[in-house]
């Protein structure tokens, strides 16, 4: 049904070698703690890892989105990013960046300068409501940079209540910003589907499928999906916490019409991604 295309995963996660292992049980031990869930994971989080798992599901290309949970690991963070930035090698990143850092014009500047496509939030792990000032800040700033930023939206389950980035509170950023530079994660809102379907489908913010597949019933992917516009969603599959391969055999199994297939599984990432 559908032709042979270069998938781009736009939501993976890789930690350094020598880090990877401890970094990963503490984030199981979070989400045990706050959910009564035992997390799987698919790969061992690294950079070798992550390429296996590409070689298997057939990933040509896969995004990886860091997060500060300190504003002072900014350098560290992000010149390890910069490292994977060659797209010709199958893995590129985006860079990290804190809300609550001193210097959000002069990071977000330096950012672009690195030549970075754009940046990860986190509003959970890093603490701040996504239509704080501090929030709103750091998207107006970077779109008008140019810069895309992947949010988490939606419960976390590793982390206490209240949801930072819920459907709603991310529409009402849509006063301040166009929304064409965001990509709201796990369908724009993880276990929140019907406000995604409420406050976000038919808006400029693009929605990816990160950890969703597999998770979430099929209709409410296709519900979505069909409601926002394939044009504005993205493949992506939360690697190492989310399968590459059944990801990608998830969104096959969907059936969609190949126009639709195809622009989610690499032509709307291949717009973002382009020199």
């Amino acid at each position: 049904m559908y032709t042979d295309c270069k998938i781009t995963d736009i939501h993976t996660h890789i930690f350094p070698p020598n880090i990877a292992e401890s970094t990963i049980n503490l984030l199981k031990e979070n989400i045990l703690r706050e959910s009564g869930v035992r997390a799987e994971t698919y790969t061992d989080a690294t950079e070798s890892g992550l390429r296996l798992s590409m070689e298997k599901s057939g990933v040509a290309l896969s995004v990886v989105l860091p997060v500060l949970t300190n504003p002072k690991s900014f350098d560290s963070v992000n010149s390890f990013a910069k490292k994977l930035n060659d797209i010709s090698s199958g893995i590129i990143s985006f860079a990290g960046i804190h809300p609550l850092s001193d210097d959000i014009s002069g990071s977000l500047a330096k950012i672009k300068e690195m030549g970075f496509k754009g940046i990860k939030l986190h509003p959970e792990f890093q603490s701040f409501f996504i239509d704080s000032k501090e929030g709103i800040a750091v998207l107006k700033e970077a779109e008008r940079l140019g810069l895309y930023t992947v949010i988490h939206c939606g419960i976390d389950l590793g982390m206490p209540k209240p949801v930072h980035c819920a459907p709603k509170a991310l529409s009402n950023v849509l006063s301040e910003v166009s929304g064409r530079f965001i990509i709201a994660a796990h369908l724009g809102g993880l276990f929140m589907f019907d406000d995604v379907l409420k406050y976000l489908a038919g808006t400029d913010i693009m929605l990816d499928t990160a950890y969703v597949c597999g998770n979430v019933p099929p209709d409410t992917i296709k519900e979505i999906i069909k409601a926002h516009g394939s044009e504005k969603v993205l493949f992506g599959s939360d690697s190492p916490w989310g399968s590459q391969s059944v990801s990608v055999e998830c969104i096959k199994s969907l059936n969609l019409p190949k126009a639709d297939y195809e622009n989610k599984m690499y032509r709307n990432a291949a717009r973002i991604l382009s020199p």
